[in-house]
């Protein structure tokens, strides 16, 4: 069903992401984490699992890291090893740049009769040394493995300043992604205007849209919230103010999150844009995963009701 929706162009994908074990784990407590997350993805009804693909980034900002970095296991060997009993495709991050053309091509070439998925990731910042760009890890997937269907990142952000991310877009569906998963989004204005310049650049060039997951990140602290912002995520003040000062940071963020989505889908839909959404916890605390899952459902139980109600509308 993911690649049907996928090469078809469907609004309304979910998707659920997550980061690997560290890789100081031992092998019990990896079996153990794995466990836990296989029963709760089990009980939830999405498209897919995103497994990411955790690089250090030392050199993308100045500000000293809010959590220290450690080396995470690879996505790919963690979805073979301990994630066989989740019923859904995963798709695989992979930050292409530390990869030779050698490498890269045997990671694509590797189990081409079943079906893959990835999102590929470009240098985090112009200072990073690269030894494959996108376009050409783009190009390795098309010649080797065809049951590979990849996609790429979108940043709604990078569009309030650049005003191109709907070119960035349009020139990565040209090398081959069939799909965008955004960073976390909080930044209403910016997502409505990527959107808007991506509806109206692909209409008036007789483009196909393909889909747009922007991804929901709740947080629970305000060490989460400078995690997030170390990140690059994109908070606009007064939603800053409204969870460093409120009773319940995370309460409070969830209810954003759902408020923020709910108005980009309400404006894609009226455009006929397929977004959907993709969801993650960038904690590691306990109350602020379950948070994230409880995040899912309601936005499961929202694309359904606004999903069908475009329907209805449109056969009217």
């Amino acid at each position: 069903m993911l690649k049907e929706k996928i090469l078809g162009k469907k609004a309304g994908i979910l998707t659920y992401g997550m980061t690997p074990p560290k890789i100081a784990n031992t092998p019990e407590k990896i079996a153990e984490i794995a466990q836990k997350q296989v029963e709760r993805l089990n009980d939830l009804d999405i498209d897919a699992l995103i497994l990411y693909d955790v690089q250090e980034e030392m050199d993308r900002v100045e500000q000293q890291r809010p959590f220290p970095y450690l080396p995470t296991i690879d996505p790919g060997t963690y979805s073979d090893e301990y994630l066989n009993d989740i019923r859904i495709p995963k798709i695989i991050y992979r930050c292409v740049g530390g990869y030779s053309e050698e490498q890269f091509s045997k990671w694509v070439m590797a189990d081409t009769d079943r079906e893959r998925y990835s999102v590929y990731v470009g240098a985090s910042s112009s200072k990073q040394e690269i030894n494959l760009d996108l376009s050409e890890a783009s190009i390795l997937s098309k010649r080797f493995n065809s049951n590979l269907t990849f996609g790429g990142v979108v940043i709604p952000e990078r569009h309030m300043k650049k005003k191109d991310e709907h070119l960035r877009v349009r020139n990565k569906i040209i090398n081959g992604c069939a799909f965008f998963v955004s960073q976390a989004t909080y930044d209403i204005e910016a997502s409505k205007n990527f959107l808007s310049d991506y509806f109206y650049f692909f209409t008036n060039n007789d483009l196909e849209m393909v889909p747009i997951l922007f991804n929901l990140a709740p947080c629970g602290s305000e060490r989460t919230l400078e995690f997030m912002k170390w990140l690059g995520i994109s908070i606009p003040t007064w939603l800053e103010n409204e969870l460093k000062y409120s009773n319940d940071v995370l309460e409070k963020s969830i209810k954003l999150s759902q408020r923020i989505f709910e108005e980009i889908l309400d404006f894609a839909l009226e455009k006929g844009i397929p977004v959907g959404c993709s969801v993650e916890s960038v904690s590691t605390r306990k109350v602020e995963i379950e948070a994230s899952v409880q995040l899912v459902r309601d936005i499961k139980t929202m694309l359904d009701r606004k999903l069908k109600r475009n329907v209805i509308n449109s056969l009217q």
